[in-house]
């Protein structure tokens, strides 16, 4: 009883910190995993070994791939290329500018990291607005919200399905023909709310839509010859995403060989590349990934489990719509990593109770994804969005933005409940 309590109580501890950020996130998680250490060995419960068998490295390690080859393509300008593109295509009109980019955007989202594309998107947004002579709150905001929501759609479009997908042995092309369905539903439906919500700020015409036209896209694409190696590396790499059941190799095993073939045939300054890796964001999974197993070990969630099992004995479907709120809820008001790192071990035992788990992990997978929209700190892509706000005259505001991904959020997740309902027999094969 006391380890559980003591494990519980560091882990909210460290989730308070995270939230209020009254500490980096990254420093946090390290003294939090480091605090359940320290505690696990004092009271017996956790030590070194245990710790270490609690980091998922296959998460590590598709993580690692993919941010090698995502730091590969910044520095070409393709991602500002296709903006400019789209911008062009728009010739100035608000709404179809706001549906090119977050098409754009929530694209990119499904085969790279989100946060990366809202850095390199938002800035040339908010210059097109700027030439436009529109306010770019909306589109900022529009890119977030349809980014956090595409990269539900696939496998690793968002860091809780890399996380899923690892535990559960789901595969890429699972999270196509069971998820990539109904994101593209949720996906169309939270850009209609968005048109609703921003239908003034939509409506207002652009003081020079004419002046778009002087862009230059090929300006902006700084070098074409690495972004098409790095791109015909990641393109064979999703073919190989497609076929790792059948080749028996695993998702960080495709990647990290990408990564691998895209460093030598491109042969960059290592030294730049690596810095345009997200470590610290690396360290923050392998941190909550330690504080998690101090829980577990703990017996914290193996109680969270019996409580779960007196509700999925009886309602499965219940269940699932339990899950997929509740983590949606908590995703909302704090980072969807630790919510998912955290329930991950509960449908693993649930799954050893005799549960048919199938469909929790989808639960899962769509309230995590969706949550994030609810509020300006729900995602990392928000803040950033949020942050790069702050250089233009109309910075987007906690309130302001309560105002619009809250709603796109609960709609979303209503529509998303009714479609999960009718999927569930498909999800419980």
């Amino acid at each position: 009883m006391t380890a559980g309590i003591v494990a519980t109580l560091i882990f909210a501890a460290t989730l308070y910190i995270v939230f209020s950020e009254k500490l980096n996130r990254t420093i946090a998680s390290i003294a939090g995993a480091a605090s359940m250490l320290v505690a696990g060995m004092v009271l017996g419960f956790y030590n070194e070994e245990q710790a270490i068998a609690a980091i998922d490295f296959e998460t590590i390690g598709l993580l690692v791939g993919m941010m090698t080859l995502v730091a590969l393509i910044i520095p070409t300008g393709f991602f500002q290329y296709l903006a400019v593109r789209a911008a062009r295509f728009s010739k100035g009109e608000p709404l179809r500018l706001l549906v090119l980019l977050g098409v754009i955007t929530t694209v990119l989202s499904m085969f790279l990291d989100n946060v990366t594309t809202v850095v390199l998107i938002a800035p040339v947004t908010i210059l097109i607005c700027e030439i436009l002579g529109i306010n770019s709150a909306s589109l900022l905001i529009a890119e977030a919200l349809l980014s956090n929501t595409g990269g539900i759609a696939t496998l690793v479009g968002d860091p809780p399905n890399v996380l899923i997908a690892s535990a559960s042995g789901l595969t890429f092309v699972d999270f196509l023909t069971h998820s990539l369905p109904l994101v593209l539903v949720i996906w169309l439906v939270a850009l209609f709310t968005l048109r609703f919500l921003f239908r003034r700020e939509l409506a207002q015409p652009p003081a020079d839509p004419d002046a778009i036209l002087s862009l230059n896209p090929k300006a902006a694409l700084d070098d074409w010859k690495t972004a098409r190696k790095v791109l015909i590396v990641l393109g064979v790499a999703i073919i190989f995403f497609f076929f790792e059941k059948m080749l028996e190799i695993s998702p960080s095993f495709v990647a990290l060989t990408a990564a691998a073939v895209a460093l030598v045939w491109v042969r960059p300054d290592i030294h730049k590349t690596f810095e345009r890796v997200e470590w610290s964001v690396l360290v923050f999974f392998v941190a909550l990934f330690i504080l998690v197993g101090g829980l577990e070990a703990a017996g914290v969630l193996h109680a969270l489990t019996s409580v779960i099992l007196k509700v999925g004995d009886s309602t499965p479907v219940l269940l699932g719509i339990g899950i997929l709120w509740m983590v949606a809820g908590l995703s909302a008001v704090v980072d969807n990593v630790p919510m998912t790192i955290a329930i991950i071990p509960v449908i693993l035992e649930l799954e050893t109770n005799g549960i048919n788990v199938q469909p929790l992990w989808w639960a899962l997978a769509f309230g995590a994804g969706l949550g994030g929209n609810g509020t300006i700190i729900g995602s990392t892509a928000n803040v950033v969005v949020a942050s790069l706000s702050e250089r233009t005259r109309t910075p987007i505001t906690a309130k302001l933005w309560n105002k619009r991904g809250l709603p796109v959020m609960l709609v979303t997740l209503v529509v998303m409940t009714i479609l999960y309902v009718i999927a569930y027999p498909f999800y419980a094969r």
